[in-house]
């Protein structure tokens, strides 16, 4: 940046992985910038729940500041106004909410030393930590030994800023910024109006009455660092993030199962298969054919249109359209297109692709349903349009009020519900509509051999061809193939932190593509070994209940995070490092 430039710092949400409850910057009271307007934010970034907004926290480059003031803040328990902000700020610390800061586009990170010499840069620091009753320090709190009073809150209202950057020669720009760091302290500063920080830690009686202040001051270095270039500034975060033989090991585990699959299909396409084609072929009469049996003699009602198949096209055409959206997003994230410094760009990706891939679905779901010989084409044009989505957007609703009462900045504005429907309404639906106008032109899919007109007596099924034993199997491998690559997107989704190592979750994506398309084959095989015919719907649920693994798995391991402590969950690098640097335990 040019040397004579104001540098602006801009503050976002505050989170904690104690909570699933972000609030915005200012619901914490403190020093606020109230006169200059926030930066627009695109749909991503509010889906997400950011609120960056401008804070009174400016400097000029390369002019160190020491202890210099930004406001204080003055609060009287006797008045409940006061008495409920300071009581929320203890609930801030006590559940170690954390300040996610921004210059230049980067966030202000916390660098610390963890085990084995490494150091650990945390994309967030904490607004001040807890002191227990018999004297023992929480989170923060460890860092300090002057951090001993019982039963005390400490605040950190002091910052120490260290800003990098390299000169560019030759270039109109002068100066890059390349990394900021960040240092929490706490200091009791005796004289408001001309604080030193130069005193013991400032601290919050948990019982504390009558009049408390908090002075908010910060520091600002500038040093010159030639190593780092611009293009590669944000190395220095993701370098201390996952293990990347964790994300390899998921990847071999994935590719066993896919391996073993493919050699179980092999085996029965080219083994079991060709053999009794060829044999189905060299028969002379009609007696031979009879003393067939298995799948030979259910090829007359194999393509007998399902029950409920209005539903089952109309899921499958959803699903398309997900499907599609889904390998889209990851291939342009697998590009860079969606780095971590576009904020909001894959959520953002992720919405305009759905709105605009509305009319594969209307497709799929129009042509399935005329080759299964349903003639109620506009139930099945609006149930494509509005089952899914709406039962989606209803959920979404629900859990917005929820936000909404708690005053989260998780919660979407008005504004943004109403663009969300006008996407929905006046996009997606047309294009819907278009693409089940083309799937209802063209003719019906035609199926090789004929259906019989009565249908085929299904023998009594052995346990595991019966349909609710094979599909809660089919969707074991599948899940087995994309566990471990889920621990790590759901941990960096409750630690808040950067989830950026997209290669190795599209290739995880289409490792579970393979592999739920040949459980679904050998499944398939054994029920119409078994002359059970209906294999359409659990073609669907047999790879569709992965699905169901998956939530059971979140909700599982988001009740061991939440309810007994973030110490019993092998967390996200981030949380681990931390937890063991201050020796975490749960109050």
């Amino acid at each position: 940046r040019s040397i004579t430039l104001t540098i602006e710092l801009f503050v976002n949400r505050l989170d904690s992985v104690e909570s699933v409850l972000p609030y915005e910057y200012t619901a914490f009271d403190f020093c606020s910038e109230t006169e200059e307007k926030r930066p627009s934010e695109n749909l991503g970034q509010v889906l997400f729940g950011e609120r960056i907004e401008p804070s009174p926290y400016k400097f000029k480059f390369k002019k160190s500041v020491t202890c210099q003031k930004v406001c204080t803040r003055s609060y009287d328990t006797n008045k409940p106004s006061d008495r409920a902000k300071l009581d929320f700020l203890k609930k801030g610390m006590l559940l170690n909410y954390q300040h996610h800061w921004i210059v230049d586009n980067m966030p202000v990170t916390w660098c610390y030393d963890v085990e084995e010499g490494q150091k650990f840069c945390n994309p967030g620091f904490p607004i001040g930590c807890f002191v227990t009753e018999v004297g023992r320090p929480k989170d923060a709190c460890v860092v300090n030994s002057n951090f001993n009073e019982k039963d005390a809150f400490y605040i950190f209202n002091h910052v120490d800023i260290t800003i990098h950057y390299h000169i560019v020669e030759h270039e109109q720009l002068g100066a890059r910024l390349v990394a900021a760091k960040i240092e929490p302290k706490s200091y009791e500063n005796p004289n408001e109006d001309s604080p030193d920080c130069l005193g013991k830690p400032k601290f919050l009686k948990d019982k504390h009455t009558g009049v408390f202040k908090i002075s908010y001051t910060y520091s600002i270095n500038f040093v010159e660092d030639k190593n780092i270039r611009w293009a590669s500034r944000w190395d220095y975060i993701l370098e201390s993030m996952p293990h990347t033989n964790i994300q390899w090991f998921s990847i071999m585990n994935s590719l066993v199962i896919v391996l073993f699959l493919s050699g179980m299909v092999a085996m029965i396409m080219l083994r079991t298969l060709h053999k009794d084609i060829a044999r189905y072929n060299q028969m002379d009469s009609v007696e031979d054919a009879q003393e067939e049996f298995g799948w030979k003699l259910v090829h007359g009602d194999v393509f007998r249109p399902p029950k409920k198949g209005m539903l089952l096209s109309v899921f499958l055409g959803s699903g398309t359209q997900i499907f599609i959206m889904t390998f889209v997003t990851l291939f342009f994230a697998c590009l860079g297109f969606l780095s971590p410094a576009n904020r909001g760009a894959l959520m953002t990706c992720s919405v305009v692709l759905w709105v605009l891939l509305g009319t594969p679905a209307g497709y799929v779901a129009a042509r399935l349903y005329k080759s299964f010989g349903g003639e109620k084409w506009k139930t099945n044009v609006l149930l494509t349009a509005f089952l899914c989505p709406g039962v989606v957007f209803a959920d979404f609703f629900v859990m917005n009020l929820i936000l909404w009462g708690e005053g989260s900045s998780a919660a979407m504005p008005f504004g943004t519900l109403v663009a969300i429907l006008a996407l929905w309404f006046c996009i997606s639906v047309p294009l819907t509509f278009i693409g089940a106008y083309f799937g209802f032109k063209k003719t019906g899919i035609e199926h090789p051999v004929r259906t019989n007109q009565i249908p085929r007596q299904i023998p009594e099924q052995s346990f595991y061809t019966k349909p609710l034993p094979g599909i809660i199997m089919g969707g074991v491998l599948p899940f087995g193939c994309i566990f471990i690559q889920l621990f790590f997107i759901l941990n960096s989704i409750w630690s808040h932190q950067m989830y950026y190592m997209f290669g190795f979750l599209f290739l995880v994506f289409i490792i579970l593509v393979i592999t739920c398309s040949e459980a679904t084959i050998l499944l398939c095989y054994f029920h119409l070994c078994a002359e059970d015919y209906h294999w359409q719907w659990r073609s669907f649920l047999t790879s569709g209940f992965t699905a169901i693994y998956f939530l059971i798995y979140y909700y599982s391991i988001l009740w061991i995070h939440y309810d007994h402590g973030p110490d019993l969950l092998p967390l996200h690098r981030s949380v681990v490092c931390y937890r063991e640097m201050f020796d975490y335990q749960t109050p």
